[in-house]
């Protein structure tokens, strides 16, 4: 039964460097899986930092000192060119008056935070699901700006950041979609991933990310795991990426549920999965409302609850269907 914490800490501290050492020796295997010499080093690693996302420096080296300042720690938290990892992943913008944004994410559970993390690092607070310990896969500010993440499909590799750290920079700078969409135009990945905003006033984008060719910018209100083809076609096949999106086309065009019917339906095949023993299934489904300032983490039978202005740390035990006790 898998366990969910939930943390706030206004500036780095503490709390955070007590959850960088549980978390590093996991984190050092992976990001040295393929070798020492295979990731950037610490100078080349905060230099694109500073080149791309100067505004969150200050924080990057605040973490490092807190880390305990080595050298594997400072190259890892750069999320520079780390390691290739895949997810499975759906989300989409339902169209109701309020904004919101509901997701999936799928993922092996051996290699998750399981952490949702409320900072107010800058004068901003961000609330969403940590990757990496300051990176996100989701999350909403207090501008109203909610993002999410999808893998897009295609195996191409390249020199950039690993996305959880570009989410954690586009809340920790951007107050719009619109923003959002600029920032994700311009800041290198190193895999291709879909990403949505959703600002409090409804706006919304999904920006494709490609480490070889220029992200593409849409007015897509549905994302699942290829961009505007598919190019990975076993991945696909096995993802199921094409049915998934095309059932949430539906029911935002042909149906138009009511939000929680349509919330529901990530918590029901074909979006939730169970395909562990296949190295990834749904591990939650998110529920972000920006203009509230409020999200919601759902598994089968459980809804946590936590807002930007109100929010509660604690513990929870979670079933999780496929997921050994």
């Amino acid at each position: 039964m898998p366990l969910w914490r939930a943390i706030s800490e206004d500036e780095p501290g503490p709390k955070w460097a007590g959850l960088f050492h549980e978390y590093w020796p996991d984190y050092r295997r992976w990001w040295l899986r393929e070798g020492d010499a295979a990731r950037p080093s610490y100078l080349d690693s905060r230099r694109a930092l500073a080149t791309h996302m100067p505004e969150i420096v200050p924080i990057y080296d605040h973490l490092c000192e807190l880390a305990g300042g080595g050298d594997q720690a400072a190259r890892f938290l750069s999320f520079h060119i780390p390691p290739p990892y895949l997810s499975g992943c759906s989300q989409a913008i339902w169209p109701g008056r309020e904004p919101v944004m509901v997701r999936n994410y799928d993922y092996a559970p051996n290699a998750f935070d399981s952490l949702i993390l409320r900072t107010r690092w800058q004068g901003r607070t961000v609330m969403g699901v940590s990757d990496g310990l300051w990176g996100l896969v989701d999350g909403v500010n207090d501008a109203g700006l909610a993002v999410s993440l999808t893998f897009g499909g295609r195996r191409i590799v390249g020199e950039g950041f690993g996305v959880p750290i570009i989410l954690r920079y586009v809340l920790q700078t951007c107050t719009t979609a619109e923003e959002a969409g600029a920032a994700l135009a311009r800041i290198p990945t190193h895999m291709s991933y879909n990403v949505t905003a959703l600002d409090r006033k409804r706006r919304y984008l999904t920006a494709m990310l490609s480490p070889d060719r220029p992200t593409i910018v849409t007015h897509a209100a549905v994302a699942t795991n290829h961009q505007e083809n598919v190019e990975w076609v076993s991945h696909a096949r096995f993802t199921a990426t094409v049915e998934r999106e095309r059932f949430l086309l539906q029911r935002l065009t042909l149906h138009r549920d009511p939000e929680e019917k349509f919330i529901g339906a990530f918590l029901k095949p074909p979006l939730y999965s169970t395909a562990f023993a296949y190295g990834f299934g749904t591990l939650y489904t998110a529920v972000y409302r920006p203009r509230k300032g409020q999200m919601e983490v759902r598994w089968p039978g459980t809804t946590w609850t936590q807002s930007l202005s109100d929010f509660a740390e604690g513990v929870r035990h979670v079933e999780v269907p496929g997921v050994a006790v």
